[in-house]
């Protein structure tokens, strides 16, 4: 159980850092394209992306697809925090349901593998 835990903290940290791909796409956007700073963060994009398909790859020999792709959607919750607290968006009401819908979402399908996974193994 430590083992699965490990991972999936390690999971969420990976997802973060992917999450940070967001800020980078949208400041390089702000630029003419192949502007020195465009190029900088548009290198930046592909090293996070880079990086991200290597440890999605190593995640993946440890906890089980459904949970991983499940969990991928928390994406949607921080792309709310970067977009206040880096480029001073609103935090409105719909948003708020929205991420809440995400979140929901992720606990019913994680929820949903371990019942699963139960019945394999009683039966």
């Amino acid at each position: 159980m430590k083992e699965k835990i490990k991972w999936f903290v390690i999971l969420h940290m990976i997802i973060l850092v992917y999450s940070l791909n967001s800020i980078c796409s949208k400041t390089a956007a702000q630029y003419d394209v192949l502007s020195p700073k465009w190029i900088f963060f548009y290198v930046i994009v592909v090293g996070i992306l880079g990086f991200y398909a290597i440890a999605w790859q190593q995640v993946l020999k440890h906890l089980p697809l459904i949970t991983t792709y499940a969990n991928k959607a928390v994406t949607t919750l921080w792309g709310l925090v970067w977009g206040f607290v880096v480029f001073h968006e609103g935090i409105t009401v719909k948003k708020v349901v929205g991420a809440a819908i995400v979140i929901l979402g992720v606990y019913l399908v994680v929820s949903g593998d371990e019942s699963i996974k139960e019945d394999d193994t009683n039966a």
